[in-house]
């Protein structure tokens, strides 16, 4: 993966637009990754699912806590992906009160499968989903990767969370500079 270039795909997002009457006062917008890579240091977190369990309760809020100390280190944004719609990532989102990560819906799955990340949650009814993963980006290639042990198809319920703890991008970080 080091060395990789992201993947050039468009994300189906969602923006705040005033001049939308009614109570959802939003527009689609069609974002490209090249746009949101290219000449930035991006730290991005990939996971399973938007209100899962360890997801919610401790992977984004953790990367939301420290999104100060990736900017003192030179990171421009945290993003975090996941195979979810942009409704789902906005709701999700308003839920945890996340102010600085930016969610990014990879609801095709597009983003992720060229990644090499997309794995089947079938057992849950989740359909295709993310493995759990981090990487630094830098000018839209992989300067670092991390990713959990045990990626698999087979539905067991492991959902290891450990190599991608904010803590060790930022470790990474802190052994690179420049």
């Amino acid at each position: 993966m080091i060395g990789r270039n992201v993947p050039q795909v468009t994300l189906h997002t969602r923006v705040r637009d005033e001049s939308v009457d009614g109570p959802n006062p939003f527009r689609w917008e069609d974002v490209d990754t090249k746009d949101l890579f290219s000449g930035k240091r991006i730290a991005v977190f990939s996971l399973p699912g938007a209100f899962t369990p360890t997801c919610s309760n401790e992977q984004c809020p953790a990367f939301e806590r420290l999104y100060d100390e990736f900017k003192a280190k030179g990171v421009d944004e945290v993003y975090c992906i996941s195979v979810n719609d942009a409704f789902v990532m906005y709701q999700w989102g308003k839920s945890l009160g996340l102010e600085k990560v930016k969610l990014l819906p990879d609801g095709s799955g597009d983003f992720t499968r060229r990644m090499g990340m997309l794995i089947k949650k079938d057992h849950l009814g989740f359909g295709d989903r993310s493995w759990r993963y981090a990487m630094i980006v830098d000018d839209g290639k992989v300067s670092a990767w991390f990713e959990e042990p045990g990626i698999n198809d087979d539905g067991s319920d492991s959902d290891p969370y450990g190599e991608t703890k904010p803590e060790k991008l930022l470790a990474w970080l802190d052994e690179n500079k420049g």
